[in-house]
């Protein structure tokens, strides 16, 4: 059998009949109808997609037909397949026949991560946010790493349409966080595959609009969008390391915290495993509630820097005395000097008959109701007095009311902050208990 010849696509002219292209899938629409004008009642069904066959060319693809052909062969690959194209028919490489005849896969793979556009043509987040509504209706590119993935909603149109919607925040090495919404069922389930905090994105043909409802700028994937993942470029590889370097200092969750709520406002009790599970079932989300248990970590009796540290005012990065300006790149306040404060900081332990919820901050100006004392007079205890101190908890039930956020640092994935904490009345514990008893 004669070998198969394949017309590059820098190559394509409309005079060529029936030319065969191979290339790797960098983008691709939702599948869409509409009415046939030829016979009434009936309707056409189409999608796009792009391929790429080298660094600098590709070329937009339609296909059109009935609601089966057009349905199935848009489920039969996605954006990273290699694929050919036959006399307008597109098809996935067969994985039996290898290379025979198709294009060999590894010169093909690697385009999925060069950008579709210039790798130095985008803009910061932070360009995005200075110029606000200058840029409201405009289409650009950015680069920006994946910080959360939001959760996949769905809803009914008007007319009986279905639809999807879900949110990602982006962040840069000069925003925090910056919202892009995607629509299109293909760039969900692109986006549903990456790992928060440890993807950069190169984002070609992005709407910017304004949204009025967060006072702010926004960006959407359109039917133009074409998403690279990991982009394979030095702009993206610095903003990697970025990335990964304010994920493990935890900066990014310190930014994600929501703000206390009054502590006589909270009501809601739970065992640690309900904190648990609640937790789990909504992972997002921070929420407030009370538990009636033990401390069963309390390590005041440790050396005073892992009790008591210092961190930023206006972030509430960890951060030394000495250092002139705070050392969080996020921190609104980096060019200016430090303003920081000292106090207690240290992990705890909740158990009760359910299990226990580790890790748990317990932090000033809570941490001094709680033991009685300021970080001052805590520093000039000796060993004996700070063990008694800590023995004095460990062995009373407390009420203590939490609240439990999401965090990357802790291997569960959710992180307890002790916002008050008292040594509980034994009536209203086994009042507590024998209500919670009855939920479960």
């Amino acid at each position: 059998m004669a070998a198969q010849t394949y017309i590059a696509i820098s190559e394509l002219h409309p005079n060529f009949s029936h030319p065969t292209v191979a290339g790797i899938i960098i983008g691709k629409s939702d599948v869409k109808s509409f009415p046939d004008r030829k016979t009434i009642g009936v309707d056409r069904f189409t999608f796009s997609f792009t391929i790429k066959d080298s660094a600098d060319f590709f070329i937009n693809v339609t296909a059109w037909g009935n609601d089966g052909y057009i349905n199935g062969l848009s489920n039969s690959f996605s954006t990273g397949d290699c694929v050919v194209i036959e006399n307008s028919l597109v098809n996935n490489k067969d994985p039996e026949k290898g290379d025979r005849f198709c294009p060999t896969t590894p010169r093909l793979l690697p385009l999925i991560h060069l950008p579709s556009k210039d790798s130095g043509d985008f803009y910061s987040l932070a360009d995005i946010v200075a110029n606000g509504q200058k840029l409201a209706g405009t289409v650009i590119n950015i680069l920006a790493a994946v910080k959360s993935i939001g959760e996949l909603k769905q809803f009914t149109t008007s007319d009986q349409r279905k639809g999807q919607r879900l949110e990602v925040k982006l962040f840069d090495d000069s925003v925090s966080s910056f919202p892009l919404v995607c629509w299109d069922r293909e760039a969900i389930q692109l986006v549903q595959t990456m790992i928060p905090k440890e993807t950069v994105l190169f984002i070609a043909d992005a709407k910017i609009s304004f949204d009025s409802f967060r006072d702010g700028m926004t960006a959407t994937v359109n039917s133009k969008t074409i998403i690279t993942v990991n982009p394979d470029t030095r702009e993206a590889s610095l903003l990697f390391s970025y990335a990964k370097e304010v994920s493990e200092s935890g900066a990014l969750d310190e930014d994600e915290k929501p703000e206390d709520v009054p502590v006589d406002s909270i009501t809601d009790v739970y065992t640690v495993s309900q904190l648990k599970q609640k937790a789990q079932e909504n992972p997002e989300a921070a929420f407030f509630g009370i538990t009636y248990s033990f401390l069963s970590r309390l390590d005041i009796d440790s050396s005073v820097s892992r009790v008591i540290k210092t961190r930023c005012s206006r972030c509430k990065f960890l951060v030394t005395e000495d250092v002139a300006s705070c050392t969080n790149t996020l921190c609104a306040g980096r060019d200016q000097p430090l303003s920081a404060t000292t106090g207690f900081d240290l992990p705890v332990d909740l158990t009760d008959h359910t299990g226990t919820l580790h890790a748990c901050s317990l932090r000033s100006p809570v941490a001094e109701s709680i033991l009685g004392c300021t970080t001052k007079e805590f520093t000039n205890l000796n060993d004996d007095e700070r063990t008694a101190m800590k023995w004095k908890f460990l062995l009373e039930r407390c009420k203590t009311y939490v609240k439990i956020t999401p965090s990357t640092k802790v291997k569960s994935g959710t992180r307890g902050v002790v916002l008050a904490c008292s040594v509980a009345d034994p009536g209203e514990v086994k009042q507590h208990m024998a209500a919670l008893l009855q939920r479960q």
